[in-house]
């Protein structure tokens, strides 16, 4: 079997080395006038199979002819590309939030109960004291960190957090997964990423401004 170096899977997260079930290579030869070929390089194009998920990656690397090893190749990623995370989030939120995609091609209830912790994580970054998420929730819409409407999303990201934990309560399948990330894109988008994108507008505003006085 053919094998990459040690990479990371785009859609699990597994780090391993993958059967390359496909290539291209598109290589060239350098020549001099005189004294003919002197040198080839080229870009080489994997397909790869994830032993976890057994999803395909997409990789190219640039290869030369004085490469001494595979250790030299370094791979980047046409296919899955990185997700787009909602911008403005603090890193504890951030990383959570990774953890979760890691695993929703996994696991779908590992995924929502993820998500579920995600919820608490936000309500005890702004500042939420109460016992349950449920209190927590209701008390950031009590002092306007978040509207009303806003509650009932989380819950329903609650709600299926409770699915995923409890066998007995029914199987999450992947036809949930956009649901769920749409709710949570829902809530990190009010919470962190409008604000965020109102800093930056109002920053930017004040520094032109700033260069229109001083003309």
């Amino acid at each position: 079997m053919n094998l990459s170096k040690l990479i990371s899977c785009r859609h699990c997260g597994n780090i391993a080395k993958m059967e390359i079930v496909g290539n291209v290579n598109d290589d060239q030869t350098d020549y001099d006038p005189d004294d003919g070929p002197i040198g080839a390089w080229g870009i080489h194009y994997n397909v790869l199979r994830c032993p976890a998920c057994e999803k395909i990656n997409i990789v190219s690397y640039t290869w030369h002819d004085d490469m001494e090893s595979d250790d030299e190749i370094s791979y980047d990623f046409l296919y899955p590309q990185n997700a787009n995370y909602p911008i403005g989030l603090p890193e504890k939120i951030l990383t959570a939030y990774k953890a979760a995609e890691k695993v929703k091609s996994i696991d779908v209830n590992a995924y929502a109960i993820l998500m579920r912790r995600l919820l608490e994580l936000v309500c005890l970054d702004r500042q939420a004291s109460s016992g349950t998420l449920a209190a927590m929730l209701k008390e950031l819409a009590d002092k306007n960190e978040i509207p009303q409407k806003l509650v009932k999303v989380a819950s329903g990201l609650k709600d299926f957090g409770n699915i995923g934990a409890h066998a007995g309560s029914g199987e999450l399948t992947e036809k949930e997964i956009p649901i769920v990330n749409a709710l949570c894109s829902a809530i990190l988008e009010y919470v962190y990423s409008a604000p965020h994108l109102a800093t930056i507008a109002e920053n930017k505003l004040n520094s032109i401004k700033t260069k229109a006085k001083s003309k």
